[in-house]
C-alpha cells in the first residue's frame, strides 16, 4: 500500500516540497545552490513545447478536415478569453480597494533603491500597442519562431500548415503521419522528464525560502493575503461557475490535474506541465483541435491570476505611496492592462515587466515603488501561475463544451473513477505521459 502511494507523482512531489522548504529554512545557502536543478527540469520541458505544440495544432486541423471549424474554435476562445481577463482585473480592482494592503505604510519614494529593477526597466520600455503586438506574431522566419519558443508564431505556422494539409487531401497524408509519430514520440519523453518534477519542485521552493527568507512574507503580508485570497475567490466563484457548467466540477478538476497543480505551485512554471495538461485534457474527452489551439492559446491571452495581480500591485504601490488616485485613474489604468496584460506571458520577470510597462504610462504612480515587491513577488508568483492553469484548463474544457466538442460519456467515466464508483472507460492518448488515476 505504501509503496503504491510513493509511486503516485503527486506523493512524490509533495515529499519534494517538503524536504525542499525544509532545507530553505535549515540551509538556506544551500538552499540557494540547489536552484540549477530547478531551472534545469523547466528548461527539459521548455525544450519540447514548440514540437509538441506544432504537432498537436497541425494533427488537430488536419485530421477534422474542416476549416471552418477550427476558425470558430478560435473567435470563441478569444471572446472567452477576454470576459474572464476582464472579470480577473475588475476583480483584483475591487478586492485591493477594499482590504486596502498598502495604506499606513507611508512609504517616501526618495528613500527606495531602484537598482533591484534596473533589468526590468528596457524590457518595459518596450512598444505595448496594439499593432506591434499582433506584427509580433508573424515570426521572421519559421525557424526562428521554433528558436525562440514563441507560442503564438508556432501556433500560426502551425495552423497554415495544418490548412495545407487539409486542401492537398491524401497527398498530405505521409507528412501528417510522420508529423504524428514524431508528436507521440515527443509525448513519451515528457513522460520520462517528468519523472524529476519531484527534484525541479522541490529545488524551487528550497529556493524560494532560502534567497528570500521566511521573515519576507510578514512585512508585505497584508498584500500577500490580499492577491491569495483575490485567486482563491476567483477560482472558487468565477471559474468554478464555469466548470460546473461544463460539467467538471472544480473538485473534480482539482483531483485529476493534481500532479499538474502541485508541480506548478512549486516551480512558478505553467509551461512546465502544459504537455502533460494537454494529454489529459484529451484522456479527459476534450477534442484534439480543441486541446492545441486553446490551451497554448490561453497561456498568452488568458492569465487571470496575473491580471489579478497587476491590479493589485499597481494600487497598492499608489497605497504604499499615498498616491492618490481618483476613480477615473483607476478605469484607466484598468484600460492599460487590457492590452499590456496580454503581453506577459514567456517574458522572464514577465509580471514585473508588464507592471512596469503599465506604470510608466500612468507616471504619478511611482515606478520605483516595484522595489517594493521584489521580496514578495516569487511567493505571489506561485498564486499567479496556479490560477492561470486552473484557468486555461477549465477555458479548454468549456470551449470544448460550447463547441460540441466534449465527450460527455467519458468525463462521467472520469468523475465515477475519482469517487471510487466505477471504472473508468477512457480513451487514452497513444502516448501521453500522464497517469491515469
Amino acid at each position: 500500500m505504501v509503496r503504491r502511494l510513493l509511486g503516485q507523482l503527486y506523493i512524490q512531489v509533495l515529499i519534494g516540497i517538503a524536504l525542499g522548504a525544509l532545507i530553505g529554512v535549515v540551509f538556506p545557502d544551500v538552499a540557494v545552490a540547489l536552484q540549477p536543478l530547478a531551472d534545469g527540469f523547466i528548461k527539459l520541458i521548455k525544450m519540447l513545447l514548440a514540437p509538441i505544440i506544432f504537432g498537436t495544432v497541425v494533427l488537430g486541423i488536419a485530421k477534422m478536415g474542416n476549416v471552418k471549424e477550427v476558425g470558430r474554435i478560435g473567435v470563441r476562445a478569444l471572446v472567452y478569453f477576454e470576459i474572464l481577463s476582464t472579470l480577473a482585473l475588475v476583480i483584483g480592482l475591487v478586492v485591493v480597494n477594499v482590504m486596502k494592503p498598502g495604506v499606513g505604510m507611508n512609504i517616501d519614494v526618495s528613500t527606495l533603491d531602484a537598482s533591484g529593477i534596473a533589468k526590468y526597466q528596457p524590457a518595459s520600455q518596450e512598444q505595448h500597442g496594439v499593432v506591434d503586438f499582433f506584427l509580433n506574431i508573424i515570426p521572421t522566419t519559421m525557424a526562428d519562431a521554433f528558436a525562440k519558443g514563441a507560442m503564438l508564431q508556432i501556433i500560426l505556422i502551425a495552423v497554415l500548415i495544418g490548412y495545407a494539409l487539409v486542401s492537398i487531401g491524401k497527398r498530405g497524408e505521409p507528412l501528417t503521419a510522420v508529423i504524428e509519430s514524431l508528436t507521440q514520440t515527443l509525448f513519451r519523453i515528457v513522460g520520462m522528464v517528468m519523472k524529476l518534477a519531484p527534484i525541479g519542485a522541490g529545488a524551487g521552493v528550497a529556493y524560494t525560502i532560502g534567497k528570500h527568507g521566511l521573515g519576507s512574507l510578514w512585512g508585505l503580508g497584508h498584500l500577500m493575503l490580499a492577491v491569495y485570497l483575490t485567486s482563491v475567490v476567483f477560482v472558487v466563484f468565477v471559474i468554478g461557475t464555469v466548470a460546473r457548467w461544463a460539467g467538471f466540477p472544480l473538485l473534480q478538476f482539482f483531483r485529476y490535474f493534481k500532479d499538474e497543480l502541485l508541480v506548478t505551485f512549486a516551480t512558478c512554471s505553467t509551461e512546465a506541465v502544459l504537455p502533460r495538461m494537454m494529454a489529459k485534457l484529451e484522456r479527459l474527452g476534450v477534442a484534439k483541435p480543441v486541446v492545441g489551439l486553446v490551451l497554448p492559446t490561453g497561456y498568452t491571452f488568458n492569465a487571470d491570476g496575473t491580471c489579478i495581480y497587476l491590479t493589485m500591485a499597481a494600487i497598492f504601490i499608489a497605497q504604499a505611496t499615498n498616491t492618490p488616485l481618483t476613480l477615473w485613474h483607476q478605469i484607466v489604468i484598468l484600460g492599460v492592462l487590457l492590452l499590456t496584460s496580454k503581453g506577459s506571458a514567456g517574458v522572464a520577470g514577465g509580471g514585473f515587466v508588464t507592471l512596469a510597462a503599465t506604470l510608466s504610462t500612468f507616471p504619478d504612480i511611482p515606478a520605483a515603488g516595484l522595489v517594493l515587491l521584489l521580496g514578495v513577488d516569487r511567493f505571489m508568483n506561485e498564486a499567479r501561475a496556479v490560477t492561470n492553469l486552473i484557468g486555461n484548463g477549465v477555458a479548454t474544457i468549456a470551449i470544448a463544451k460550447w463547441e460540441g466538442a466534449l465527450d460527455t460519456d467519458t468525463v462521467k467515466a472520469v468523475i465515477a473513477e475519482q469517487k471510487g464508483e466505477q471504472p473508468a472507460s477512457i480513451t487514452l492518448h497513444p502516448a501521453g505521459p500522464a497517469d491515469t488515476h
